[in-house]
């Protein structure tokens, strides 16, 4: 796949793909196209060449919106709640296609969304919020979700619940896309990895390979020569 805006090419002759079931994790330095990857597949960017293909159909250049149909959803990092209204009134704007939407299952994941259903979503804290934008793209019950950046400026610890909420989504039957820069934290959640570079894959792998991979842990992963353990 190549996509990018206007003349500048971001993503460069990238090869990714999802099974079913699995959680699935991009890395790589700031900058190298890995949002402008998940815009790509969702269709907010056109690519110029390659092909996207989902649950066998060819989505090259399908709308957002046709894709939400066809069982994908995408959590933006930013601006990825409606911060004036309610929490209730979020998750219902993101069923709004499901003819009866189950909020059962997304209390269940985030039961904190349930004890402030009726409170505005600008008054959550940011790990809330996030929850909040993940809550309501699961309201469509998506077969594939994509995540770009979901624990961005997110304390350690919430990173870890973060995470774990991720792991939750995928038990309930989705498969996730997510890109990552707390890559220990995604990868130690994740089946199977990629490493993009400068709009290119530049190395893919199971989850834990990466993780014990020292030359991959020296440059991208912020550890030195004995890998990561920890």
């Amino acid at each position: 796949m190549v996509s990018g805006y206007g003349e500048t090419i971001v993503v460069q002759g990238v090869n990714i793909d999802v099974a079913k079931g699995e959680i699935v994790v991009i890395i790589g330095p700031n900058g190298c196209g890995k949002s402008t990857l998940l815009k790509t597949i969702f269709g907010f960017v056109r690519s110029s060449s390659g092909r996207i293909y989902f649950k066998d159909d060819d989505i090259t250049g399908a709308k957002p919106f046709d894709l939400v149909k066809k069982g994908m959803g995408f959590v933006p990092q930013t601006e990825n709640v409606f911060a004036n209204l309610k929490v209730m009134e979020n998750l219902e704007m993101g069923g709004y296609t499901i003819k009866n939407p189950d909020f059962d299952e997304v209390f269940r994941i985030f039961p904190v969304l349930r004890e402030k259903k009726n409170e505005k979503a600008s008054s959550l804290s940011g790990g809330e919020r996030q929850m909040l934008a993940m809550a309501r793209t699961m309201m469509t019950r998506p077969d594939l979700l994509l995540m770009d950046e979901p624990s961005a400026g997110l304390a350690p610890k919430m990173v870890d619940v973060m995470m774990e909420k991720i792991k939750e989504i995928k038990n309930g039957g989705s498969s996730v896309l997510l890109v990552e820069q707390n890559a220990k934290s995604a990868l130690r959640i994740a089946d199977r990895g990629y490493i993009m570079v400068m709009g290119k894959n530049m190395f893919e792998g199971k989850a834990d390979e990466i993780l014990d991979h020292k030359e991959i842990g020296r440059l991208y992963l912020g550890k030195k020569e004995e890998g990561i353990k920890n």
